[in-house]
């Protein structure tokens, strides 16, 4: 899929399209009583990180018995929420445990969540979860400095090619620096935003995730490829996930 499918939208749309269903979880859920599985050399699953053929990172034992996906919007509050929320009791009780893998897949809605993704992928396996949780935990600095920005400079953009576009956005929002600062180059993080296969393949990802699951917004999770209906917080998710595991 080209980049041109891309359409540039207003600031605004930082705010929207996310999932709102949150609620209460189900208290009732089994305790989970597998037996953690040994990563190997005795380390820590959470520090094996692998490319999937879908285009996502997945964390953890590839042949775990429950195999969890997020697809996450770096744009969206609830997302950044989960990550706060639900990110270390996920890793810690479960993919440490090598019970559970984790894996993320970046759904894009805009430009601005295209430029965040491609920062976050820059570094590949070795970066990938690093950069994505200090983009969830800076998201309000780097969204409120696009929406601060500029109109005229905003409204330029709709004249500039796609890659001419994520550079100004990162230049806005400060994401050279925040990638330099943790272990990426600014010269490597340019390049990065101006890879046209990496981008069309955020695409085919957004397109793959909607013919295949219909994902209703952002965060939207799979549990052993199954979609999560109604699901959105920890508090949700984590039921499931024990129940899964009891299975």
């Amino acid at each position: 899929m080209k980049i041109s499918y891309l359409i540039l939208g207003s600031a605004a749309l930082l705010a929207t399209a996310c999932n709102a269903e949150k609620g209460a979880g189900n208290s009732a859920a089994p305790e989970v009583t597998a037996a953690p599985v040994a990563a190997p050399n005795n380390g820590d699953w959470s520090t094996i990180v692998t490319k999937t053929p879908e285009g996502g990172f997945l964390m953890g034992n590839p042949n775990a018995k429950v195999k969890l996906v997020e697809f996450g919007s770096m744009t969206c509050p609830h997302c950044a929420e989960f990550e706060e929320q639900g990110a270390k009791p996920l890793i810690d009780n479960y993919v440490k445990k090598g019970l559970v893998s984790y894996e993320f897949r970046n759904y894009v809605r805009d430009p601005f969540d295209v430029t965040a993704s491609l920062i976050a992928r820059c570094g590949g396996e070795a970066s990938f979860f690093g950069l994505t949780r200090g983009l969830y935990a800076e998201q309000r600095d780097w969204v409120g400095k696009i929406q601060a920005a500029d109109p005229a400079r905003m409204q330029a953009l709709q004249t500039m090619s796609p890659g001419q576009q994520f550079a100004t956005i990162a230049d806005v929002a400060g994401l050279k620096q925040f990638a330099a600062l943790r272990g990426v180059p600014r010269a490597k993080a340019e390049a990065c935003l101006a890879d046209e296969a990496a981008v069309n393949q955020l695409v085919q990802m957004n397109s793959d995730a909607q013919s295949t699951y219909n994902i209703p917004g952002t965060p939207s999770f799979l549990i052993n490829g199954t979609l999560v209906e109604n699901t959105a917080a920890w508090t949700q998710l984590e039921p499931k996930i024990k129940e899964a595991l009891a299975e």
